[in-house]
C-alpha cells in the first residue's frame, strides 16, 4: 500500500508555531516517501507521495543524490535510498545480508594473506569504514577502526568505488572534491596537491577498469600499501573492499599478482552470494 501524500506544513505554523526550514523539511519528506520493501521510486512517485510540485521534487532528488542520500539509476530514471540516508534512522538494515557475506570472507582473507581488510561505503566526499577485519600477524595499531574516514579522491578504496560509478556521477564527485580540498597549506600548494591527486585518481580508475582493482603503494609518504576493489550489487550503493599492510610486506609485485586478483575474486563471491551478477 502506498503511503498517503504528506504535504508540508506552513513554515511558521509547524511545531507549535516554531519556524521550520522549508528546504530541509521537503528533503526529509522525499526521504520519508520510501516505504519498507520498496527500493526504487521515480520523481512521479515522489510527487504523488509528498504532495510537492514536480519542479521541487526534481531539485530535491538532485540535491540528495549529490549529497549521497539517494542513488540514481540512469537506465530506469529511479532513485533508491543510500546507506547515508539509512543511517538517519537505522544502520543500513537492508544491507545486513551483504555485510554478513562480506565479513565472513574478509576474515578468511585477512588470515590467509596476513593483511588487514576493510569494507567502506561513500558518505559525501569521504569513504567510511563500515566493517574491519584484522590479521593477528600485524599490530592492532595498523588497523583503522569502523567509522574511520578515507578520502574519496585520495585513497585506493575511494578510487575503486569511483571507478564503479557512472561517468557523470564520478566526474561530478571529483569536481566537488577539487572545489572542497582539505584545509591547511598555501593555496598554490593545495592546487599542486590536487593536480597530483587528479592524475593519480585517473590512473587508479584505469587500473580498476583493466584489472578490477587498484594499488596505492606508499601514497602520500605513508609506509603503507592499500589494494582495493569495488563491490557492485544491483539496487544497492557500491562498496569498496580493501586490504592494508606495511609496504615492506605488500610490495608492488605481491599487490598486483596476489592481493589484487584475490580481492577481485572475493568481491565477485560477495556479489554472487546476493543472487545477482
Amino acid at each position: 500500500m502506498q503511503p498517503p501524500p504528506s504535504p508540508l506544513p506552513d513554515c511558521a505554523a509547524a511545531a507549535g508555531g516554531r519556524p521550520v526550514v522549508a528546504p530541509f523539511a521537503r528533503a526529509l519528506s522525499v526521504l520519508s516517501a520510501f516505504a519498507p520493501g520498496e527500493r526504487w521510486l521515480g520523481n512521479g512517485d515522489l510527487v504523488e507521495r509528498t504532495g510537492l510540485p514536480a519542479s521541487t521534487v526534481t531539485r530535491m532528488t538532485r540535491t540528495l543524490v549529490t549529497l549521497g542520500y539517494l542513488r540514481y539509476a540512469a537506465d530506469t530514471r529511479r532513485f533508491c535510498l543510500s546507506p547515508s540516508a539509512l543511517t538517519l534512522g537505522y544502520r543500513a538494515a537492508a544491507d545486513a545480508e551483504i555485510h554478513r557475506a562480506a565479513n565472513q570472507r574478509m576474515r578468511l582473507f585477512a588470515e590467509r594473506h596476513q593483511v588487514n581488510v576493510h569494507l567502506s561505503s561513500r558518505d559525501r566526499l569521504d569513504l567510511v569504514v563500515i566493517d574491519s577485519c584484522r590479521t593477528s600477524a600485524l599490530p592492532a595499531a595498523l588497523q583503522p577502526g569502523i567509522g574511520t574516514r578515507l578520502g574519496l579522491a585520495s585513497s585506493a578504496a575511494g578510487w575503486a568505488l569511483l571507478a564503479s560509478l557512472p561517468e557523470a556521477e564520478r566526474d561530478y564527485l571529483l569536481q566537488s572534491a577539487e572545489h572542497h580540498p582539505p584545509h591547511g597549506g598555501r593555496e598554490h600548494e593545495r592546487e599542486l596537491a590536487w593536480g597530483q591527486l587528479r592524475r593519480r585518481s585517473r590512473e587508479a580508475i584505469g587500473q580498476v577498469r583493466a584489472g578490477g582493482f587498484c594499488v596505492a603503494l606508499g601514497e602520500s609518504g605513508q609506509p603503507m600499501t592499500m589494494v582495493a576493489a569495488p563491490i557492485q550489487v544491483a539496487g544497492r550503493a557500491p562498496l569498496a573492499v580493501s586490504c592494508l599492510g606495511p609496504a615492506s610486506l605488500m610490495g608492488r609485485a605481491r599487490s598486483v599478482r596476489e592481493l589484487g586478483p584475490a580481492l577481485v575474486r572475493m568481491a565477485q563471491e560477495i556479489q554472487l552470494s546476493q543472487g545477482r551478477p
